[in-house]
């Protein structure tokens, strides 16, 4: 298995390099305008500053951008790593809601993979913007050397539902989904290969499979609810409680078992807080930092549903199982604060046993 890091300031590439010392192979760089750096900024930050570390997008929300406007930057990273280039587009669930939009539809976001893979092969692909008159584009000049299709960076594409697991099936190079939010890696290879089918198309044997994975490292004997595991988990758990706020906001559908003993305490915290720039506030401490008096809502049952969660040799079974049912990579997001002492500890107690 392999295993990746994930930077989203451009002034922690750093974070990157020592990963890359560690063993990390894959670096995901993260795509949320109000809240992270420039993605193709903090990507060549990357690319120059790194020497063997794969490099991508991770996730790149295919609502900030044309598609190939997406297909040139990546391409123009593949110039200043060639061979190490990767992107994964999603629908951008934190990006697009701090903008107050909801996140793009798995058809469009079929499309848009369709017209960047297409031309990061070099070829010339029917393009339609915002569903207009679709016109023939392809990058031309190459000898100029402004971009880089050789080797073409592969593409995924990042989905924790069925519809855009199946995209990816359709038409991408590979997988990223969240862990355990996006079903078990079987349930999800099975939405892969439905729609690899409906394409008429072979799954590669090199369909790339990752997750975005919660993992957190307890200490003998330690409780779920000690003061470190709030400070080393809080903000991943968090973060997929937000998510599950505007889910169950947008269907009407009751929330989750596992969150339904604090649900009324907290959508009461959330009322309370209600202002005009709730969408910007709710997800402003995205992985990165845990909101004080969030922290009080987090419980056993909500931190087993969003993360892997033992003692290390625990861990390492855990994964050795998800990387037998197939799953090849996972990355996660430690919290700012703690970034280097987690990404350590992970290397020296997981990854060394692995």
């Amino acid at each position: 298995m392999e295993f990746g890091v994930s930077v989203g300031h451009i002034s922690a590439v750093d974070f990157a390099q020592h990963g890359e010392r560690l063993g990390f192979t894959r670096c995901w760089v993260t795509d949320s305008p109000l809240l992270r750096s420039n993605l193709f900024a903090t990507l060549a930050a990357v690319a120059l500053r790194t020497r063997t570390i794969q490099v991508g997008a991770g996730v790149a929300v295919c609502g900030m951008r044309v598609a190939p406007e997406a297909a040139n930057g990546v391409a123009t990273i593949n110039a200043l790593a060639p061979g190490r280039t990767f992107a994964i587009f999603g629908t951008g669930h934190t990006a697009m809601r701090m903008l107050g939009l909801r996140p793009t539809g798995a058809r469009a976001l079929g499309e848009y993979v369709r017209v960047v893979r297409a031309l990061l092969r070099g070829e010339e692909v029917a393009w339609s913007p915002g569903g207009g008159e679709a016109h023939p584009v392809r990058f031309t000049s190459l000898e100029q050397n402004h971009v880089r299709l050789d080797p073409p960076p592969p593409v995924h594409v990042a989905a924790n539902g069925p519809l855009g697991q199946a995209v990816a099936g359709e038409l991408a190079d590979g997988l990223c989904t969240a862990f355990p939010r996006g079903g078990t890696i079987a349930e999800v290879m099975a939405n892969v290969r439905r729609g690899a089918a409906r394409a008429g198309r072979a799954l590669p044997a090199d369909f790339h499979t990752a997750a975005l994975v919660n993992v957190l490292m307890l200490e003998p004997g330690e409780s779920l609810t000690s003061a470190r595991v709030i400070a080393e988990i809080g903000p991943a758990v968090m973060t997929n409680f937000h998510y599950l706020v505007d889910w169950v906001r947008e269907t009407g559908n009751d929330p989750p078992p596992y969150v339904r003993s604090v649900w009324n305490e907290y959508a009461g915290f959330r009322r309370a807080r209600a202002a005009r720039d709730a969408h910007l506030t709710m997800h402003a401490s995205h992985y990165a930092t845990i909101d004080p008096e969030e922290a009080r809502f987090i419980t056993p049952e909500i931190v087993r549903a969003f993360c892997i969660a033992g003692e290390p040799p625990e861990l390492v079974e855990r994964l050795r199982q998800l990387e037998r049912e197939g799953l090849k990579q996972i990355t996660f997001h430690p919290p700012f604060a703690h970034r280097y002492e987690a990404m350590e500890r992970f290397s020296r107690l997981i990854m060394a046993r692995m």
